[in-house]
């Protein structure tokens, strides 16, 4: 099974915002924020992409 088009992951600094089927990181400062993401993206070979300063995703297109 080949996953496509889907959110892998939701990493956040503010986890009242947040809920869903997704994975949820929560992350206590933003450079924990940037450096979760950064190796969930490498992890699972998707792109992360910043939604606001405390909510990040990580995709596969």
């Amino acid at each position: 099974m080949k996953l496509e088009k889907a959110i892998l992951a939701v990493i956040t600094t503010d986890e009242k915002r947040i809920s869903g089927g997704a994975p949820i990181f929560i992350c206590e400062t933003r450079k924990e924020l940037e450096n979760v993401a950064a190796n969930i993206e490498a992890i699972t070979d998707g792109i992360a992409h910043a939604l606001s300063d405390d909510v990040f995703i990580v995709v596969k297109h």
